[in-house]
Protein backbone atom coordinates (compact mmCIF):
# COMPACT_ATOMS: atom_id res chain seq x y z
CA UNK A 1 0.00 0.00 0.00
CA UNK A 2 1.44 3.34 -1.02
CA UNK A 3 2.05 6.12 1.50
CA UNK A 4 -0.60 8.25 -0.20
CA UNK A 5 -3.26 5.55 0.00
CA UNK A 6 -2.35 4.75 3.61
CA UNK A 7 -2.66 8.44 4.47
CA UNK A 8 -6.08 8.63 2.81
CA UNK A 9 -7.29 5.49 4.59
CA UNK A 10 -6.29 7.16 7.86
CA UNK A 11 -9.34 9.43 7.62
CA UNK A 12 -11.52 6.35 8.26
CA UNK A 13 -9.23 4.87 10.90
CA UNK A 14 -9.12 8.13 12.87
CA UNK A 15 -12.90 8.25 13.34
CA UNK A 16 -13.29 4.58 14.26
CA UNK A 17 -14.57 3.96 17.78
CA UNK A 18 -14.14 0.85 19.91
CA UNK A 19 -16.52 -0.18 22.69
CA UNK A 20 -15.43 -1.88 25.92
CA UNK A 21 -16.30 -5.29 24.46
CA UNK A 22 -14.02 -4.62 21.48
CA UNK A 23 -16.84 -3.90 19.02
CA UNK A 24 -15.92 -1.30 16.41
CA UNK A 25 -18.27 1.33 15.04
CA UNK A 26 -18.29 4.63 13.14
CA UNK A 27 -20.47 7.62 14.02
CA UNK A 28 -22.64 8.64 11.07
CA UNK A 29 -22.19 12.27 12.07
CA UNK A 30 -18.42 11.85 11.66
CA UNK A 31 -18.48 9.58 8.62
CA UNK A 32 -20.54 12.06 6.59
CA UNK A 33 -17.92 14.84 6.63
CA UNK A 34 -15.16 12.24 6.06
CA UNK A 35 -17.00 11.30 2.86
CA UNK A 36 -17.28 15.00 2.00
CA UNK A 37 -21.01 15.35 2.64
CA UNK A 38 -21.54 18.85 3.99
CA UNK A 39 -25.29 18.52 4.62
CA UNK A 40 -26.66 15.88 6.99
CA UNK A 41 -29.90 15.70 5.00
CA UNK A 42 -28.04 14.53 1.89
CA UNK A 43 -25.97 12.01 3.81
CA UNK A 44 -29.07 10.74 5.65
CA UNK A 45 -30.58 9.81 2.27
CA UNK A 46 -27.52 7.67 1.56
CA UNK A 47 -27.88 6.01 4.98
CA UNK A 48 -31.52 5.17 4.23
CA UNK A 49 -30.58 3.57 0.91
CA UNK A 50 -27.90 1.57 2.71
CA UNK A 51 -30.51 0.43 5.27
CA UNK A 52 -32.68 -0.92 2.47
CA UNK A 53 -29.67 -2.78 1.01
CA UNK A 54 -28.94 -4.17 4.49
CA UNK A 55 -32.50 -5.45 4.86
CA UNK A 56 -32.40 -6.99 1.40
CA UNK A 57 -29.18 -8.81 2.30
CA UNK A 58 -30.93 -10.50 5.21
CA UNK A 59 -29.02 -8.71 7.95
CA UNK A 60 -30.55 -6.83 10.87
CA UNK A 61 -30.83 -3.08 10.26
CA UNK A 62 -31.12 -2.47 14.01
CA UNK A 63 -27.84 -4.28 14.64
CA UNK A 64 -25.91 -2.66 11.77
CA UNK A 65 -27.44 0.84 12.10
CA UNK A 66 -28.32 1.30 15.79
CA UNK A 67 -29.82 4.76 16.29
CA UNK A 68 -28.55 6.97 19.10
CA UNK A 69 -29.77 10.33 20.34
CA UNK A 70 -27.36 13.20 20.93
CA UNK A 71 -27.59 16.91 21.66
CA UNK A 72 -25.90 19.83 19.90
CA UNK A 73 -25.17 23.26 21.35
CA UNK A 74 -27.01 26.12 19.69
CA UNK A 75 -25.08 29.30 18.67
CA UNK A 76 -27.30 31.49 20.86
CA UNK A 77 -27.39 29.07 23.78
CA UNK A 78 -29.39 25.97 24.56
CA UNK A 79 -29.27 22.60 22.85
CA UNK A 80 -31.14 20.71 20.17
CA UNK A 81 -31.58 16.92 19.77
CA UNK A 82 -29.67 15.11 17.01
CA UNK A 83 -30.11 11.70 15.47
CA UNK A 84 -26.93 9.67 14.97
CA UNK A 85 -26.09 6.07 14.11
CA UNK A 86 -23.34 3.84 15.48
CA UNK A 87 -22.50 2.20 12.18
CA UNK A 88 -21.01 -1.26 11.93
CA UNK A 89 -18.25 -1.93 9.43
CA UNK A 90 -20.81 -3.60 7.16
CA UNK A 91 -23.13 -0.60 7.46
CA UNK A 92 -20.27 1.69 6.38
CA UNK A 93 -19.56 -0.61 3.46
CA UNK A 94 -23.19 -0.36 2.32
CA UNK A 95 -23.15 3.42 2.75
CA UNK A 96 -20.13 3.93 0.50
CA UNK A 97 -21.64 1.50 -2.00
CA UNK A 98 -24.71 3.77 -2.14
CA UNK A 99 -22.78 7.05 -2.06
CA UNK A 100 -22.15 9.55 -4.84
CA UNK A 101 -19.88 7.68 -7.30
CA UNK A 102 -18.56 11.00 -8.64
CA UNK A 103 -16.73 11.61 -5.37
CA UNK A 104 -13.17 10.26 -5.36
CA UNK A 105 -13.38 9.73 -1.60
CA UNK A 106 -16.37 7.42 -2.11
CA UNK A 107 -14.24 5.10 -4.26
CA UNK A 108 -11.57 5.23 -1.57
CA UNK A 109 -14.16 4.38 1.09
CA UNK A 110 -15.48 1.49 -0.98
CA UNK A 111 -12.01 -0.04 -1.13
CA UNK A 112 -11.27 0.59 2.55
CA UNK A 113 -14.51 -0.84 3.94
CA UNK A 114 -14.52 -3.74 1.45
CA UNK A 115 -11.07 -4.78 2.69
CA UNK A 116 -12.05 -4.31 6.33
CA UNK A 117 -15.30 -6.26 5.89
CA UNK A 118 -13.48 -9.11 4.17
CA UNK A 119 -10.85 -9.22 6.90
CA UNK A 120 -13.54 -9.37 9.58
CA UNK A 121 -15.36 -12.18 7.76
CA UNK A 122 -12.13 -14.14 7.51
CA UNK A 123 -11.41 -13.51 11.21
CA UNK A 124 -14.93 -14.55 12.22
CA UNK A 125 -14.65 -17.72 10.16
CA UNK A 126 -11.23 -18.49 11.64
CA UNK A 127 -12.56 -18.07 15.18
CA UNK A 128 -15.24 -20.67 14.46
CA UNK A 129 -12.69 -23.30 13.46
CA UNK A 130 -11.52 -26.02 15.83
CA UNK A 131 -7.86 -26.23 16.84
CA UNK A 132 -6.89 -28.74 14.16
CA UNK A 133 -8.31 -26.61 11.35
CA UNK A 134 -6.75 -23.46 12.77
CA UNK A 135 -3.38 -25.19 12.67
CA UNK A 136 -3.93 -26.19 9.04
CA UNK A 137 -4.84 -22.65 8.00
CA UNK A 138 -1.88 -20.98 9.73
CA UNK A 139 0.59 -23.67 8.65
CA UNK A 140 -0.48 -23.07 5.04
CA UNK A 141 0.12 -19.34 5.46
CA UNK A 142 3.54 -20.00 6.98
CA UNK A 143 4.59 -22.15 4.02
CA UNK A 144 3.83 -19.28 1.65
CA UNK A 145 5.51 -16.66 3.85
CA UNK A 146 8.58 -18.86 4.33
CA UNK A 147 8.98 -19.06 0.56
CA UNK A 148 8.74 -15.28 0.33
CA UNK A 149 11.19 -14.86 3.21
CA UNK A 150 13.68 -17.23 1.60
CA UNK A 151 13.57 -15.24 -1.65
CA UNK A 152 13.82 -11.89 0.11
CA UNK A 153 16.69 -13.14 2.30
CA UNK A 154 18.51 -14.35 -0.82
CA UNK A 155 18.11 -10.92 -2.41
CA UNK A 156 19.41 -9.42 0.83
CA UNK A 157 22.63 -11.42 0.63
CA UNK A 158 21.82 -14.71 2.39
CA UNK A 159 23.22 -16.93 -0.38
CA UNK A 160 24.85 -20.13 0.86
CA UNK A 161 23.16 -22.98 2.74
CA UNK A 162 25.31 -22.19 5.78
CA UNK A 163 24.29 -18.54 5.74
CA UNK A 164 20.63 -19.47 5.44
CA UNK A 165 20.86 -21.95 8.34
CA UNK A 166 22.41 -19.24 10.54
CA UNK A 167 19.75 -16.78 9.35
CA UNK A 168 16.90 -19.19 10.21
CA UNK A 169 18.35 -20.05 13.61
CA UNK A 170 18.62 -16.35 14.46
CA UNK A 171 14.87 -15.83 14.07
CA UNK A 172 14.06 -18.79 16.31
CA UNK A 173 16.64 -17.73 18.89
CA UNK A 174 15.11 -14.27 19.12
CA UNK A 175 11.59 -15.65 19.55
CA UNK A 176 12.47 -18.64 21.75
CA UNK A 177 14.80 -16.90 24.20
CA UNK A 178 18.06 -18.28 22.78
CA UNK A 179 16.86 -21.73 21.65
CA UNK A 180 17.81 -22.63 18.08
CA UNK A 181 16.13 -25.11 15.71
CA UNK A 182 17.89 -28.15 17.21
CA UNK A 183 17.05 -27.07 20.76
CA UNK A 184 13.36 -26.64 19.92
CA UNK A 185 13.39 -29.97 18.07
CA UNK A 186 14.75 -31.72 21.17
CA UNK A 187 12.37 -29.89 23.52
CA UNK A 188 9.42 -31.16 21.48
CA UNK A 189 10.89 -34.70 21.55
CA UNK A 190 10.69 -34.94 17.78
CA UNK A 191 12.31 -37.61 15.65
CA UNK A 192 14.75 -36.99 12.82
CA UNK A 193 12.92 -35.63 9.80
CA UNK A 194 9.98 -34.23 11.74
CA UNK A 195 9.57 -30.47 11.26
CA UNK A 196 9.00 -28.33 14.35
CA UNK A 197 6.41 -26.19 12.52
CA UNK A 198 4.31 -29.31 11.96
CA UNK A 199 4.19 -29.89 15.72
CA UNK A 200 3.04 -26.46 16.88
CA UNK A 201 -0.38 -25.46 18.16
CA UNK A 202 -2.21 -22.50 16.60
CA UNK A 203 -0.93 -19.99 19.18
CA UNK A 204 2.70 -20.96 18.60
CA UNK A 205 2.19 -20.98 14.84
CA UNK A 206 0.71 -17.46 14.91
CA UNK A 207 3.77 -16.17 16.80
CA UNK A 208 6.04 -17.67 14.15
CA UNK A 209 3.89 -16.39 11.30
CA UNK A 210 4.26 -12.88 12.70
CA UNK A 211 8.04 -13.35 13.05
CA UNK A 212 8.38 -14.55 9.47
CA UNK A 213 6.09 -11.98 7.80
CA UNK A 214 7.54 -9.01 9.71
CA UNK A 215 11.12 -10.08 8.97
CA UNK A 216 10.34 -10.38 5.26
CA UNK A 217 8.79 -6.92 5.23
CA UNK A 218 11.66 -5.31 7.17
CA UNK A 219 14.34 -6.83 4.93
CA UNK A 220 12.61 -5.33 1.90
CA UNK A 221 11.76 -1.98 3.48
CA UNK A 222 15.27 -1.44 4.87
CA UNK A 223 16.86 -2.71 1.63
CA UNK A 224 19.24 -4.99 3.52
CA UNK A 225 22.13 -6.08 1.32
CA UNK A 226 24.29 -8.48 3.35
CA UNK A 227 23.84 -11.75 5.25
CA UNK A 228 25.11 -10.44 8.58
CA UNK A 229 22.59 -7.59 8.74
CA UNK A 230 19.78 -9.85 7.52
CA UNK A 231 20.55 -12.32 10.30
CA UNK A 232 20.55 -9.51 12.88
CA UNK A 233 17.19 -8.30 11.58
CA UNK A 234 15.68 -11.79 11.88
CA UNK A 235 16.90 -12.13 15.45
CA UNK A 236 15.65 -8.65 16.39
CA UNK A 237 12.19 -9.24 14.95
CA UNK A 238 11.93 -12.57 16.74
CA UNK A 239 12.92 -10.90 20.00
CA UNK A 240 10.38 -8.10 19.47
CA UNK A 241 7.62 -10.68 19.01
CA UNK A 242 8.76 -12.40 22.22
CA UNK A 243 8.70 -9.07 24.08
CA UNK A 244 5.16 -8.39 22.82
CA UNK A 245 4.00 -11.79 24.11
CA UNK A 246 5.64 -11.06 27.44
CA UNK A 247 3.99 -7.64 27.73
CA UNK A 248 0.49 -9.03 27.30
CA UNK A 249 1.17 -11.83 29.77
CA UNK A 250 1.17 -14.61 27.18
CA UNK A 251 2.92 -17.97 27.42
CA UNK A 252 6.40 -18.07 25.93
CA UNK A 253 6.43 -20.21 22.75
CA UNK A 254 8.89 -22.75 24.17
CA UNK A 255 6.47 -23.40 27.05
CA UNK A 256 3.41 -24.02 24.88
CA UNK A 257 2.26 -27.67 24.65
CA UNK A 258 3.30 -29.76 21.67
CA UNK A 259 0.27 -31.25 19.85
CA UNK A 260 0.10 -35.03 19.63
CA UNK A 261 -0.96 -34.96 15.98
CA UNK A 262 1.26 -33.56 13.28
CA UNK A 263 -0.06 -31.37 10.47
CA UNK A 264 0.36 -34.35 8.11
CA UNK A 265 -1.82 -36.56 10.35
CA UNK A 266 -4.59 -33.96 10.42
CA UNK A 267 -4.44 -33.57 6.64
CA UNK A 268 -4.60 -37.36 6.18
CA UNK A 269 -7.62 -37.68 8.49
CA UNK A 270 -9.44 -34.89 6.68
CA UNK A 271 -8.73 -36.41 3.29
CA UNK A 272 -10.06 -39.79 4.45
CA UNK A 273 -13.27 -38.13 5.69
CA UNK A 274 -13.68 -36.32 2.37
CA UNK A 275 -13.18 -39.56 0.42
CA UNK A 276 -15.71 -41.36 2.62
CA UNK A 277 -18.30 -38.62 2.03
CA UNK A 278 -17.59 -38.65 -1.71
CA UNK A 279 -18.15 -42.42 -1.88
CA UNK A 280 -21.40 -42.15 0.03
CA UNK A 281 -22.62 -39.48 -2.41
CA UNK A 282 -22.87 -36.84 0.31
CA UNK A 283 -20.11 -34.73 -1.18
CA UNK A 284 -19.44 -33.56 -4.71
CA UNK A 285 -15.79 -32.77 -5.21
CA UNK A 286 -14.82 -30.19 -7.81
CA UNK A 287 -13.06 -32.13 -10.56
Amino acid sequence: MSTLIAKEYKRFEDIKHTKEDGTEYWSARELGPALEYTKWENFHKVIRRAMIACENSGRSVDECFPEVRKTSNMPKGGTKPLVDYELSRYACYLIVQNGDPRKEVIALGQTYFAIQTYRQEVADHFNQLDEDNRRLVIRGDIKQWNQMLAETAYNAGVITNEEFAIFQNAGYMGLYGGLDVDDIHKKKNLEVGQKILDYMGSTELIANLFRISQTEEKLRKDEVDNAKTATTVHYSVGKEVRTAIEKIGGTMPENLPTPVKSIQQIEKEQMERLKAKAKSGKLMLDE
